[in-house]
């Protein structure tokens, strides 16, 4: 199962960040180029990388110089998340290229790639909320609720991997179509941000 596969790497990739826990670490992608695991790889460490950005960020005591310079590493991650999951929607689309798709198949609202980004984001908050519920010089009340919460995201993750594997098998058996469209961010670019382009004159 697809799915199951891509939480095994989104894993292995949690674990390999924290070996050094470290935002400025380099990416080490065990995985081949032309496999897709290297992708799930490359996507999940680009999203744990950003989960301590933003763990950084919220520090009360940050330099406000070093917080603006950190927020553009956040702008960046943000459009590299985005362009990872287009190039993950690129391998379905290949993939089921040669799929004759029913007269009376359907749409799906999330394509494959958004469904795994959910995935692996959900990847991180199952690590963090672990550490949080396991937390030895934590209050027994915050392990506890802290449990709690990590039982739903488990039963979240079961929910989830589901909805993507059904969402997979209709594809390939013609009864949902992929349907793919470019983000199209515009505060990015120079000239559709109007704060950009009007500085530009």
């Amino acid at each position: 199962m697809f799915s199951k596969l891509a939480y095994s790497v989104f894993e292995q990739s949690i674990k390999d960040y924290h070996q050094f826990d470290n935002v400025d670490q380099p990416i080490n992608n065990p995985f081949p180029k032309d496999k897709f695991e290297h992708l799930l790889y490359h996507k999940n460490w680009i999203d744990t990388v950003q989960w301590h950005f933003e763990d950084i960020i919220r520090d009360p005591n940050i330099d406000p110089v070093a917080a603006l310079t950190l927020k553009r590493r956040i702008d960046a991650s943000n459009q590299e998340r985005t362009d990872m999951v287009e190039y993950i929607d690129s391998y379905f689309l290949q993939k089921y290229s040669h799929i004759k798709v029913k007269d009376e198949a359907k749409i799906n609202s999330e394509s494959p790639a958004w469904a795994f980004d959910r995935l692996s984001i959900l990847a991180l908050k199952i690590y963090h909320m672990n550490e949080e519920a396991t937390r030895a010089e934590a209050s027994q009340d915050h392990r506890d609720k802290c449990q709690a919460k990590l039982n739903i995201l488990l039963e979240q993750r079961t929910d989830l991997s589901l909805a993507i594997d059904d969402l997979l098998h209709d594809i390939e058996n013609g009864n949902k179509f992929m349907k793919v469209y470019k983000q199209m961010k515009m505060y990015n670019d120079d000239d559709l941000n109007p704060v950009l382009y009007l500085n530009k004159k």
